[in-house]
C-alpha cells in the first residue's frame, strides 16, 4: 500500500509573499514609466548675454524650434550670442547642415564689429570645416556674402542678422529684419556657413554646445 505523505498547509503569510512582491513590482513599474516616456524635454536656454531668443520662429510658413542658444567669445569678449532653430530638436550636427527643411541661425551682435571682417571670419571658419572641393562649390555664394558684409559697413551692438535656408529657395541672409541680396541657392554655401558653429573645427567650442543643446554656458530657460 503507498504511503501517502501529507504536506503542511502553507500559512497565510506565505500564500500572501509572492502576490505582496508581485504587486510591489508592478506599482514601481507604473511609476517609472511616466517618468521615463512622458517626461518633457529639459527646456532650453533662450536668455544668453542679456540676449532673450523666442522659443519658436518661422520659416516659409513652417514652425521652428528653439535648438539652442549661447555666446561667441573672442579672447575675453563677447561678440555675438546666437540661437539655432530647427523642425525637430537635436543633438546631432550632422543633422542640423543636412538641408531636408527650413532652418535658422539668429545673429545679435553684442560687440560693434566692422561687417568685412566678420565676413572675413566667416569665410576663414567655412573655409577650415570644408574639404577643398567642398569650399570650392561654395565660393558663389562666399562671394554674396562678403559682398552683403561690405555693403554694411559695421554692425553695432544689438543689430540682428538672420541666416535662414529654405528648400528651393536657397540661403536667405536678413539683417534687421531685412533681406540683403538675393538668396545662395546653393546648398553647398549652406552646409559650409552653418559648419562655422557647428563643425570639426567650431569658432567656439562652448557656442557650438549650446546651439546642440549641450551647454554648460550661463544662461537662463524661461
Amino acid at each position: 500500500m503507498p504511503i501517502q505523505r501529507h504536506r503542511a498547509p502553507l500559512s497565510a503569510a506565505a500564500l500572501r509573499a509572492p502576490a505582496l512582491r508581485r504587486a510591489v513590482f508592478a506599482a514601481l513599474m507604473a511609476a517609472a514609466l511616466p517618468a521615463v516616456y512622458a517626461a518633457p524635454p529639459e527646456p532650453v536656454r533662450n536668455e544668453v548675454g542679456g540676449v532673450r531668443f523666442e522659443r519658436e520662429a518661422t520659416v516659409a510658413g513652417q514652425r521652428l524650434q528653439l535648438n539652442g542658444a549661447g555666446i561667441r567669445t573672442k579672447i575675453v569678449f563677447k561678440v555675438y550670442a546666437a540661437a539655432l532653430y530647427l523642425p525637430q530638436r537635436t543633438r546631432s550636427p550632422e543633422a542640423v547642415w543636412t538641408p531636408d527643411g527650413p532652418r535658422r541661425m539668429q545673429v545679435h551682435m553684442l560687440r560693434g564689429i566692422q561687417a568685412d571682417e566678420l565676413g572675413r571670419m566667416f569665410t576663414k571658419g567655412m573655409e577650415k570645416n570644408a574639404t577643398r572641393e567642398e569650399f570650392a562649390r561654395s565660393i558663389p555664394g562666399t562671394i554674396r556674402m562678403g559682398e552683403i558684409f561690405a555693403q554694411q559697413k559695421r554692425l553695432s551692438p544689438g543689430d540682428v542678422f538672420t541666416l535662414d535656408w529654405i528648400p528651393g529657395t536657397g540661403t536667405v541672409i536678413s539683417i534687421n529684419g531685412k533681406p540683403a541680396g538675393e538668396p545662395v541657392r546653393e546648398p553647398e554655401f549652406y552646409t559650409a556657413l552653418i559648419k562655422i558653429w557647428l563643425g570639426h573645427e567650431a569658432a567656439d567650442d562652448g557656442l557650438k554646445a549650446a546651439l546642440l543643446g549641450q551647454s554648460g554656458q550661463p544662461g537662463t530657460a524661461d
